[in-house]
């Protein structure tokens, strides 16, 4: 993929990080709902709590989730970093996919099962799996800050090439012959 203008990485990477923080925050209110749902004592309030999250799940969950997913890799492969250049970007993208889907084929099916019910019986799954999705997302958004790891074996291999280019370059500037090449 061609590389992002500076305007169009700017652009992405605002909306990249407004869509996994708005992820992170819909997890947080999923949780919260889940544990009102499971330790209340009210029937009713389960009912409730478990409705609220089928409209976060409805509205919410598919169109960030992905949104997260597609401007990610709009970044990783509009710019330096690629996807498969370094550790904690791999890490990430998979974490990312896997998250997504689980809403889609776990999480959603569950809370709208519950939500359909009568009277729901309070589910721990409706508590667990919004807590898994806010420590994953919590870790992805601290690799994400911190760029652990290092390079791939694919992305040393890049920089090496680019580092004997570079130096192949400056030596055919500066009038060095056979410089640079090894």
């Amino acid at each position: 993929m061609q590389q992002l203008s500076r305007p169009a990485r700017r652009a992405v990477l605002v909306v990249h990080v407004a869509v996994s923080v708005s992820w992170l925050g819909l997890a947080l209110g999923l949780l919260t709902l889940g544990i009102t749902g499971y330790t209340t004592g009210s029937p009713e309030m389960t009912t409730v709590a478990y409705r609220a999250m089928k409209v976060f799940g409805d509205w919410l969950v598919l169109p960030i989730a992905f949104a997260s997913l597609v401007s990610g890799l709009v970044l990783s492969l509009g710019t330096a970093w690629g996807l498969a250049r370094h550790r904690w970007v791999l890490v990430k993208f998979w974490l990312t996919l896997v998250t997504v889907l689980l809403s889609v084929f776990s999480l959603r099916p569950g809370i709208n099962h519950l939500a359909a019910a009568g009277t729901p019986v309070p589910d721990i799954s409706l508590v667990v799996a919004p807590a898994v999705a806010t420590a994953t997302y919590l870790f992805v958004t601290a690799i994400s800050v911190l760029k652990p790891w290092g390079p791939t074996a694919r992305g040393s291999r890049l920089r090496q090439a680019q580092s004997a280019e570079a130096r192949a370059s400056r030596a055919r500037k500066s009038g060095i012959k056979g410089a640079g090449v090894r």
